[in-house]
């Protein structure tokens, strides 16, 4: 099998949207700015999906599911949202379509078919799910309310790229309601630190958690969290947030609730949210020129057994190995495939399994057999050892394990070595220029000099560091009075 990857370091754009596709991951559809997510993708997704619900209703969240149209009127409701996602919206202005007669076989629009109010296909769902929750809450015995929908969501980007920036894509977002603004803001932080858990234990991702700026806050939150990593050319990606919104929603949408002393009270609250985004983090932080690295806790297949044949009866010895290998792997969750198709031959089979990332590979020959052992190749460091046949199944769920430290070592190792500390906006040049990466640096609070910024170098705020030590300074590009530094990069 020929990969005919275009390698990294010599168009990392092209190179991630070549293993994109060639990987099975997804594909551009015939809809413009929209993609189809493949089996393999959305097996990775389903992976995804199922830790985060996990995590979720640990945290004491219940799933629930709300329309994709929103009236215009209701969408309008909080201003600042309306106003921070209006470039964005598709709208619907019509319910049906009719035979055109002066193009026989075409339809077009039925003038007499105009809706009597416009409808957003939702952006984000705070103005439907708010709209809703003034039906659910009267008392303070209904608080908190605690919900998470899996849902699409419709963003009219003029320029896509797969998983990272499409037109429409899946997500989750939680909303939620609360009694107090303590409350509000506990659930805030405690999300964030679920995405961050999520992203380093299963993704292999490290995160900085942090604040955004108010330049770059949620449209109609009062402080948005976040988690920013760093890919391997050297920009960051924002992985997930979490949103405080304090009472403007409830405002909006008038939901209160009577307190114990039967006092009315405007209700408290967040949204949070991660998306197929996470499929770009994931195969942008780790893969390398020859095809993806997944890590096992998110790899659909964590281990594939290539037989090595020439004869039929020795594709049968191996098979009755390779069954009974599949039997002990599964009795202890690890998920495998027998890749016995007869119409590939093993080099084809190994570039293949190697392009879609699966962590361990074993091939199994008539000398192995005779021998009693297995080549057992690892993905990430593309070694290979050889393995005694009784010890197989626990080296392989103890390589797994290491596999996954491995990744995520190796990836806050590269993410350490690229936060640079800078003191003058000639060395922030330098090194957005010449290294890359996340460049810890004064900055002087205002939002002019963050847009300042950001127009002459496309860098701009990832995140006020939560772990910041408090440091006064300069600003790198005012000069002015600074009380600690915060992380600037280019981003995806």
């Amino acid at each position: 099998m020929s990969k005919n990857l275009t390698k990294r370091a010599e168009d990392y754009s092209k190179w991630y949207n070549e293993l994109v596709v060639k990987a099975d991951l997804a594909e551009n559809s015939g809809v413009r700015g929209c993609m189809v997510i493949k089996p393999y993708g959305y097996a990775i997704w389903e992976k995804m999906q199922a830790e985060l619900d996990k995590m979720f209703k640990e945290t004491g969240h219940s799933n629930a599911y709300f329309p994709l149209f929103v009236p215009k009127s209701m969408f309008e409701a909080e201003e600042k949202n309306a106003e921070g996602f209006a470039k964005e919206c598709a709208i619907v202005t019509h319910y049906r379509l009719k035979n055109d007669p002066e193009k026989p076989g075409k339809l077009m629009v039925d003038p007499n078919a105009k809706l009597e109010e416009e409808l957003i296909v939702r952006p984000t769902s705070e103005a439907i799910i708010w709209s809703t929750y003034k039906n659910w809450v009267q008392s303070y015995r209904d608080l908190p309310l605690l919900i998470n929908q899996w849902a699409n969501v419709v963003r009219w980007e003029m320029r896509t790229r797969l998983f990272l920036r499409t037109a429409e894509f899946l997500w989750q977002e939680g909303h939620t309601a609360h009694a107090t603004k303590s409350e509000a803001i506990e659930e805030s932080e405690k999300m964030m630190h679920v995405y961050a858990d999520f992203a380093e234990n299963f993704m292999a991702i490290p995160v900085i958690k942090g604040l955004k700026t108010e330049t770059e806050r949620f449209a109609g939150a009062e402080e948005t969290y976040c988690i920013e990593a760093l890919m391997q050319d050297g920009k960051a990606l924002q992985a997930g947030t979490s949103h405080f919104l304090g009472q403007n929603f409830a405002k909006a949408f008038d939901v209160k609730f009577a307190n114990q002393e039967g006092k009315q009270e405007y209700v408290w609250g967040t949204s949070w949210g991660v998306s197929t985004r996470l499929m770009g983090a994931l195969v942008m932080t780790h893969s390398d020129d020859n095809g993806l690295v997944l890590p096992p806790n998110l790899a659909p297949i964590q281990v594939v057994i290539v037989p090595i044949f020439k004869t039929d009866y020795e594709l049968g010895a191996i098979s009755k190995i390779a069954n009974e290998l599949l039997n002990q792997f599964k009795k202890i969750g690890i998920s495998v495939k027998f890749d016995n198709r007869t119409t590939q031959k093993p080099g084809f089979k190994f570039a293949e399994w190697e392009l879609k990332g699966v962590p361990v590979r074993i091939a199994i020959g008539p000398k192995d057999i005779e021998n009693g052992t297995f080549e057992i190749a690892r993905r990430d460091t593309l070694t290979k050892d050889v393995v005694s046949a009784d010890g197989v199944v626990n080296y392989i769920n103890d390589l797994l394990k290491q596999i996954q430290n491995d990744l995520f070592n190796k990836a806050l190792e590269y993410r350490d070595s690229h936060i640079t500390e800078v003191n003058s906006f000639e060395e922030f040049r330098e090194v957005l220029e010449n290294k890359a990466g996340f460049i810890s640096a004064h900055w002087d609070g205002t939002p002019e000099t963050e847009e300042k910024i950001k127009d002459l170098t496309k860098a701009t705020i990832r995140c006020i560091p939560l772990k910041r030590k408090a440091e006064e300074g300069k600003c790198v590009f005012s000069g002015e009075k600074s009380t600690g530094r915060v992380l600037f990069a280019k981003a995806y």
